[in-house]
């Protein structure tokens, strides 16, 4: 994991790369509580696993509240963001890998 810096990827959140390979990446995201993950989109596939906190998501225009244990795919090109309603951590895996992370 030494190979993977934390960085700094929004006001109160974090981003470290856990593991990559061109076809996946596996990225953990530390959130403080009331932070935000802004609405974005990219054409990668998203599988999201949330392993501590509470976290409201944004997919497409629905809305859900997510806890630890839950997990979730947000397919390519989907406008998705979140709040941190609970300090936690995300883990995120996409396909193929966001070379932009690296």
């Amino acid at each position: 994991m030494d190979q993977y810096p934390i960085v700094q990827a929004d006001d109160g959140v974090t981003r470290q790369v856990l593991a990559d390979h061109p076809d996946l990446m596996v990225v953990s995201f530390t959130f403080q509580q009331n932070a935000e993950g802004k609405l974005h989109n990219h054409p990668h596939v998203q599988s999201t696993y949330v392993k501590s906190g509470r976290f409201r998501f944004h997919l497409d225009g629905d809305e859900m509240e997510v806890g630890p244990g839950d997990s979730f795919v947000i397919p390519a090109n989907a406008r998705h963001g979140c709040v941190c309603l609970e300090a936690g951590e995300l883990v995120d895996c996409f396909t193929p890998r966001r070379d932009d992370f690296l």
